[in-house]
């Protein structure tokens, strides 16, 4: 695949994904994605962001909680 941003090209890898879903943000490792080789920009099929939404749906295992800081610039 062609990087839309830079034209470099893709290559599969398994990667963390930052992914809200009903208001809660969860981080969901082990993710394939098509990774730009130049710029990094990372591309995800639509049914792998669906399988994602239905296993959050579902009663899942839970690796660890992270404290974060929600802020504003303005």
């Amino acid at each position: 695949m062609i990087c839309e941003f830079c034209g470099g090209k893709t290559t599969k890898k398994k990667v963390k994904r930052q992914h809200w879903l009903k208001g809660k943000l969860y981080i969901v490792g082990n993710v394939e994605a098509e990774v730009c080789k130049e710029c990094g920009e990372r591309y995800f099929h639509a049914t792998t962001l669906d399988a994602i939404d239905r296993y959050l749906l579902t009663e899942h295992a839970v690796k660890d909680y992270l404290n974060v800081e929600v802020v504003s610039l303005g």
